[in-house]
């Protein structure tokens, strides 16, 4: 992976249809030309299943299919993608993988025409060893960018528990038998909102400036965007990212973020598996493990406080070492304040002690020199005549998260002829 450093000033701040493509693998010396270069497109953050088994991810699937519908950010010409068994109890067999393009948006349908056979080194099926990942042959395919695409799995064999990432905010279909090469998405046996086994989507271009990946709690996983919409705050990112001058329009953006992840702490230790490890914990996997990450911007710290009730010094403590190891990479890092959530009733609840807390957090973030760049998540969001709560246009209506308007909000705010 490689990770440029490009210094700027940051500010506080479809369904086409594709049609021809053949299956090729990338030689050496295309790789040692760097034309085409790889980015992500779109990623995941994974995580061990549930303890209560939602989503069924811990029971997991056999002789099954799943159909997970995501969206690309940049375009490329080639196409790859990752299966990670990262938390899985022994080895997976994938037998069958394609993907192809929804007919509507959300929809389990393809268009006419539209799958595309990934294949493992030549095979159609692959074995996804415990704690590893697959990484699928290249597909030659011009992709355009904000191309929504379904990515079906067919595992012939019982897989154990999942490799998981439990907020999808998209409908996800999964069906008795191999549906891997069908067009047809209806029949599903049930219908599930979580992404399987599935850590990322690459596309190859010719020109690549790399990917900014969020990394950050459910508000940037999108609790409180629209269900089934691609409106989390990262895909407008995405959205504004295409729309801008050439500039800046070959970035992709991968939202590596996880609802109730904390910047310390395991999931694990408020007793929910699936708000991951911690911040600190998973940057191995999601930022340097990830495809030419040029810059993160680092959004956590609530939980911290909210579930873990801990104090500044700690989370400062947190963000100090996310910073440090960032930079070590080479990696342009931006930090979001943290945002105001009186009135959020949890549990846990919101309290001035808490309150407290995040001001002391805050007035580090807007001061320190650990980070390049702020983005002053508190100011954007926070209502004027009360700024302990959120302002009520932005508030998707528990308190806490933005809902579509504050994640455009957010999007907003970074200056993309800056990056």
């Amino acid at each position: 992976m490689k990770s440029p450093v490009r210094r700027g000033t940051l500010a506080a701040l479809t369904a086409a249809a594709v049609i021809a493509s053949t299956l090729f693998v990338a030689t050496s010396s295309e790789a040692k030309t760097g034309k085409p270069e790889w980015v992500g497109t779109w990623g995941s953050a994974l995580t061990t299943a549930s303890l209560g088994n939602a989503g069924g991810s811990l029971t997991g699937f056999n002789n099954q299919s799943i159909r997970m519908l995501i969206r690309t950010s940049v375009g490329g010409e080639r196409v790859r993608i990752r299966i990670s068994n990262a938390f899985g109890a022994g080895p997976i067999t994938v037998g069958h993988a394609t993907v192809g393009i929804p007919s509507a948006p959300g929809s389990p349908n393809l268009v006419p025409g539209s799958i595309r056979e990934l294949t493992f080194l030549g095979n159609s099926s692959t074995t996804v060893f415990k704690g590893a990942d697959a990484l699928s042959d290249t597909l030659l395919w011009d992709l355009p960018a904000l191309q929504e695409l379904a990515v079906t799995l067919y595992f012939p064999t019982a897989t154990g528990q999942a490799t998981y990432h439990a907020n999808a905010r998209q409908s996800t279909f999964i069906y008795a038998g191999d549906r891997a090469g069908t067009e047809d998405g209806s029949g599903q046996t049930i219908t599930r909102a979580g992404f399987y086994f599935l850590a990322g989507v690459d596309v190859a271009r010719r020109k690549a400036d790399g990917s900014i990946l969020v990394y950050g709690d459910s508000i940037s996983d999108g609790i409180g965007a629209t269900f089934g919409a691609n409106t989390r705050w990262p895909d407008l990112l995405a959205q504004r990212i295409v729309a801008d001058p050439p500039s800046t329009d070959d970035m992709g953006v991968l939202n590596e973020s996880l609802a109730g992840n904390q910047a310390t702490h395991d999931g694990i230790e408020v007793g929910f598996t699936t708000f991951g490890p911690s911040g600190l914990a998973r940057l191995d996997t999601d930022v340097f493990g990830q495809t030419d990450v040029e810059a993160a911007i680092v959004q956590l710290g609530v939980n911290d406080i909210n579930f873990s009730g801990d104090s500044a010094d700690r989370i400062i403590a947190g963000l100090k070492q996310l910073a440090a190891q960032l930079a070590e990479h080479g990696i342009f890092t931006m930090v979001c304040t943290i945002g105001p959530f009186e009135g959020f009733v949890g549990p846990p609840a919101w309290t001035p002690a808490k309150e407290a807390v995040r001001v002391a957090v805050n007035d580090y973030i807007r001061n320190q020199g650990d980070f390049d760049e702020v983005i002053d998540m508190d100011a954007l969001l926070r209502d004027p005549a009360n700024p302990t709560r959120l302002l009520p246009a932005y508030d998707a209506g528990d308190h806490i998260h933005p809902n579509d308007a504050g994640g455009q909000v957010l999007a907003n705010a970074v200056p993309l002829d800056e990056i």
